[in-house]
């Protein structure tokens, strides 16, 4: 994926570009991204904090607690409630679905939490929990 990648919510008020080629991507099977996504995983691309250029729109922001005991940003549509993208850490997970064209995840994380009907593929890189830098 190249760095001029292009994204937005659902309606349409929000859209985005990457400023930075990305240096992951997750398919990310934790309850939280479960739960955001409303499906049995969510996609994660990351890229540098500082990595979204907003082309027009403005999300709203809210700051919850991760599963490994940190606090993450996540931004949302204000108007449709799609969520865009988490920051903290010092980068950004753009979600999947929030691109124009989402990329083909190379690792699936916190595998403790898959869905036992989820099949993974071979050949990807697994983690059970949170993967280590």
């Amino acid at each position: 994926m190249s760095n001029d990648a292009t994204g937005g919510c659902q309606c349409g008020a929000i859209r985005f570009r990457l400023t930075a080629t990305p240096s992951r991507v997750y398919c990310c099977h934790c309850t939280e991204c479960r739960r955001q996504s409303s499906s049995a995983f969510g996609i994660s691309v990351i890229v540098p904090e500082g990595s979204v250029e907003l082309q027009h729109g403005e999300p709203k922001e809210w700051t919850r607690p991760t599963d490994s005991g940190g606090t993450i940003t996540c931004a949302f549509c204000p108007d449709c409630g799609s969520r865009l993208w988490h920051m903290g850490g010092g980068f950004m997970s753009v979600k999947g679905g929030a691109l124009d064209k989402t990329p083909e995840p190379t690792s699936h994380i916190w595998l403790d939490s898959k869905l036992p009907w989820v099949v993974i593929p071979e050949g990807v890189e697994r983690w059970a929990g949170e993967p280590k830098a």
